[in-house]
C-alpha cells in the first residue's frame, strides 16, 4: 500500500471584475483549469466576486451568505470536480450598512467546511496619495479558525492579516500545517513587502503557505500585485505566478512539515515574557507586552 500523502496544489490568480457575473464566469474557467492540471485543493484570491472601492456601488451589489450567488454556484463546482475548493474571500452583507470579507473552504461534497472572517482592517495611507479604509465599509472577524483538510490542519487567513505574526503562530501552535493567505496586495506594497512577509510567515511557523492573489489594473483602476505563492515550511518558493491571470501548481509533501519542525523546534521553544518598566502606550499593544 503507498504511504504517498502528497497533493497537488492550485492557486487561482485573477483579476476580479466590479461585479460577481463576470468574476464567477473568470473563477470558474480558471478553476476548472486548474482541477485539469491535476490539482485536488485549489485557492483563489481575496474578493473573487467583487473588487468595489465605491461605498454606494458596493452596497448596492451585495448579498447575504445564504443568497450570495457566488457561493452557490462554487459549491456547486467543488461537488462537481470533487475538490476541496478554498474562495479565498467573498464581500458579503453582515448589516445595513457593514459588510465581510469572508473565506470558504468548500469541501468535495459541495459543503461548506470552514469560514472566515478577516481580522485586520487594511487601513493605511500609502505614499503617492493611495488611501485604503477597509474598515469603513468592513466588519472585522473576532476568531481565528482552523480546519482539516485530507492530508492536514489548514489555518485560515486573510491579505493584511499577513503583517500580524502572533495570528500565524497562534495557528501553528493549535496544529495546522498549511496556512492559506489570499491577498489582494496592492501594487505597491506588494512590490516591498509580499515575498519577504510570507516567506517569513512560512519560516516562523513551519507550514506551507497558499497564497492566491489578484493581480494587475482593475476597472475601480486599482492596481494590485499578482505573483501568486506557494511557499515550502523552509520558505523555499514552490510556485510564482506572473502579473496575469493564470493558476500556478505544486506537489505538496505534508511530511516537510515535521521534517522542518523536527530541524528547528522554534515552535517548541517559545516562552513568556514580560517587558521591565514599560512605558505607556496603546491598548492595541498591550496583548505583546504581556498585560492583556
Amino acid at each position: 500500500m503507498s504511504t504517498d500523502r502528497s497533493f497537488v496544489a492550485a492557486m487561482v490568480q485573477m483579476r476580479t471584475s466590479l461585479l460577481a457575473e463576470p468574476s464567477l464566469e473568470q473563477g470558474t474557467r480558471l478553476i476548472r483549469e486548474a482541477v485539469a492540471q491535476g490539482a485536488e485543493y485549489v485557492q483563489t484570491p481575496e474578493v473573487s466576486n467583487m473588487m468595489q472601492l465605491n461605498r454606494t456601488a458596493l452596497f448596492e451589489q451585495l448579498k447575504s451568505e445564504d443568497d450570495d450567488p457566488s457561493l452557490k454556484a462554487y459549491r456547486a463546482l467543488a461537488k462537481e470536480l470533487n475538490i476541496h475548493l478554498h474562495i479565498g474571500s467573498l464581500a458579503l452583507r453582515f448589516s445595513e450598512d457593514k459588510a465581510v470579507n469572508r473565506s470558504f473552504l468548500i469541501g468535495p461534497d459541495g459543503n461548506v467546511l470552514a469560514s472566515y472572517d478577516k481580522i485586520h482592517m487594511f487601513d493605511i495611507d500609502l505614499p503617492g496619495g493611495e488611501s485604503y479604509r477597509e474598515s469603513a465599509n468592513y466588519q472585522p472577524g473576532e476568531s481565528a479558525v482552523i480546519t482539516d483538510l485530507p492530508w492536514g490542519r489548514l489555518g485560515l487567513t486573510i491579505c493584511y492579516d499577513v503583517r500580524f505574526p502572533a495570528l500565524y503562530r497562534a495557528l501553528a501552535e493549535s496544529g495546522a500545517s498549511f496556512i492559506s493567505v489570499p491577498s489582494a496586495f496592492t501594487r505597491k506594497t506588494g512590490e516591498a513587502h509580499w515575498h519577504t512577509l510570507l516567506r517569513a510567515r512560512a519560516i516562523e511557523t513551519g507550514c506551507f503557505v497558499f497564497a492566491a492573489a489578484q493581480c494587475g489594473l482593475h476597472e475601480n483602476k486599482r492596481e494590485t500585485f499578482g505573483h501568486s505563492l506557494i511557499i515550502d515550511p523552509w520558505g523555499e518558493v514552490l510556485s510564482e505566478g506572473g502579473v496575469e491571470p493564470g493558476v500556478f501548481l505544486a506537489r505538496i509533501d505534508p511530511s516537510r512539515v515535521e521534517t522542518v519542525r523536527q530541524t528547528i523546534p522554534s515552535l517548541q521553544h517559545g516562552r513568556r515574557f514580560g517587558i521591565a518598566d514599560p512605558k505607556a502606550g496603546p491598548d492595541h499593544l498591550h496583548l505583546v507586552r504581556g498585560s492583556a
